[in-house]
């Protein structure tokens, strides 16, 4: 066991004679939002099988997101107000919103043995067989085949709507696809930008020595207009555990592929006088902390990711390590390299990996932030203008709240210095989002549900992409799910005001009511500073 063991994907054997498992609800990713919707289904008498293509169930929130992005409290409701109720129950605390990774383990695995929900891990989806814009069966890499009336997509990546033949989209639309202002191309952005004239070649001011690594892009006619469509999607990360206790704490590992070149761009900015990089530490119980990025250069690889979302299994897996050696090797180089300053060496040195986290993966989290990927088109699409409640819906299935949030996209150069561009934080209250958004188009399949990729917009789903939301809409398709199978009908015909009559008694908040209280502004500053 160890960093050895860290991997996205590692082959399975095909073992001949699988037997099927039949359930009437088959739910593809054991993410939050797959578990809760499992866990609705149970209580509304469905039967119903969570398929895992990982080793561990729980996604982002049992893998470092410990500090969560919560948006306004009095939109979170059903499941997901009791996840963090049991998280409170954990810590003997009348109410807590952050916590340690194994804290959410423990939570996620008690409501599997409570409910006896079936899980299989290692499932990596090979074939799906659909007959009559119906799902009836699907086959993974070892052999094993599922069957069911409904099957949910509640993986990160959304492998099964397009397996299913559903329609998707990869990138950032533009603006003028579906009206919007904050989608496409996005420079000037105020936050996670360079604060100083960084000269971005490997011999400064000679464009011809070339540019340092972790710039994408070094050609004016390609940098594009503000608002413009393109293929890019924001940057991935690992979310770490991190302590300063020295009777828990490890130093940073040297991860395998360990190359200090990657981080001359980090060092040049550093000599500038500028050192953020680990700035963005929410401490979390028990001393521990969620290292999340923050400013021009730190744990996101911007622009290292565009093959994933349709990558094949071993890309992906190539992919991922390629992330691990990123972020690992930063610090790494942080607290080991002697140009680093030797105050910042000491104060990265202070820190180092919980041995009591991620035990099996060398201490490191085992997931990797996919902040974005497919995204289903459905009759109706998630925009800019529902977050700004400039458009409203009236099937309304959940709440969202947290800013419209996109990480960088890529890193590129302007007249000689380094910029950052993709970046997006805009301040918006709770909107609704529509039950349309998780179903596909009627001509295309008629028993699947996508609580995760979702029909949104690049921006909208910025701000919908958050863990305690994918709670939110994994319920709530999860009731779905099961008046489909009740009334042996289409995930299209469920009718709506059944729908919101049963959100209603699971405590899903499906409007905004007045007495309810929100500060967007307030809740940016705390995330970002004043």
């Amino acid at each position: 066991m160890g960093i050895s063991n860290l991997h996205y994907y590692v082959p399975t054997q095909k073992v001949d004679n699988q037997t099927l498992i039949e359930k009437e609800l088959i739910i593809y990713g054991g993410t939050p939002a797959g578990l809760t919707a499992a866990v609705q289904a149970k209580r509304m008498g469905i039967t119903v099988a969570i398929v895992e293509f990982s080793k561990n169930i729980g996604g982002m929130t049992a893998s470092g997101l410990g500090a969560t992005d919560l948006g306004a409290e009095d939109a979170v409701g059903g499941l997901s107000r009791e996840f963090y109720q049991e998280i409170a129950k954990y810590y003997h605390k009348e109410k807590q919103w952050t916590f340690e990774p194994k804290a959410a383990q423990f939570v996620f695995n008690q409501w599997m043995r409570i409910y006896d929900i079936p899980v299989y891990l290692y499932q990596h989806l090979a074939e799906v067989t659909v007959e009559n814009q119906q799902i009836t069966e699907i086959v993974m890499e070892n052999g094993a085949r599922y069957s069911g009336k409904i099957f949910m997509d509640c993986s990160y990546e959304g492998d099964l709507l397009a397996k299913s033949g559903v329609s998707y989209f990869v990138g950032r639309e533009y603006n003028a696809t579906y009206q919007e202002i904050y989608n496409g191309i996005q420079f000037g952005a105020p936050h996670h930008k360079f604060e100083k004239w960084i000269d971005p070649y490997v011999v400064e001011g000679q464009p011809k020595s070339g540019v340092l690594p972790g710039i994408t892009e070094d050609d004016r006619e390609q940098l594009g207009y503000q608002g413009q469509g393109d293929h890019r999607i924001q940057a991935y990360n690992f979310r770490i555990c991190l302590t300063k206790d020295p009777e828990n704490k490890l130093p940073f590992p040297k991860p395998a592929h360990y190359d200090d070149k990657r981080y001359g761009l980090l060092l040049r900015y550093i000599q500038s006088g500028v050192w953020d990089a680990m700035k963005l530490h929410t401490m979390l119980p028990n001393g521990k902390s969620d290292l999340n990025n923050y400013g021009a250069i730190s744990t996101d690889h911007i622009g290292m990711n565009y093959d994933w979302p349709e990558g094949s299994y071993q890309r992906r897996e190539e992919i991922f390590q390629d992330h691990v050696n990123y972020d690992m090797g930063m610090l790494y180089f942080l607290a080991n390299d002697s140009r680093v300053p030797d105050a910042i060496r000491q104060e990265v040195n202070e820190w180092g990996l919980p041995k009591d986290e991620f035990i099996k993966t060398g201490n490191w989290p085992h997931q990797l932030y996919i902040r974005e990927s497919r995204r289903m088109i459905s009759e109706y699409v998630m925009t800019d203008r529902n977050c700004l409640q400039q458009t409203f819906v009236d099937d309304s299935i959940g709440l969202a709240s947290f800013h419209m949030d996109s990480h960088n996209c890529r890193r590129v150069v302007i007249d000689g210095r380094c910029v950052n561009e993709g970046d997006v934080q805009v301040p918006i209250g709770p909107y609704e989002i529509s039950y349309r958004s998780i179903r596909p188009k009627a001509t295309e399949c008629t028993n699947l549900l996508v609580p995760v990729c979702l029909s949104s917009s690049h921006i909208a789903y910025g701000s919908i992409r958050m863990e305690p939301i994918f709670m939110i809409l994994g319920q709530s398709a999860g009731v779905a799910a099961a008046l489909a199978i009740q009334h042996e009908t289409t995930v299209q015909d469920v009718n709506y005001e059944e729908l919101k009559q049963e959100l209603l008694k699971a405590n899903q908040v499906v409007r905004w009511g007045t007495g309810m209280v929100d500060d967007p502004i307030k809740r940016m500053e705390e995330t970002f500073g004043k």
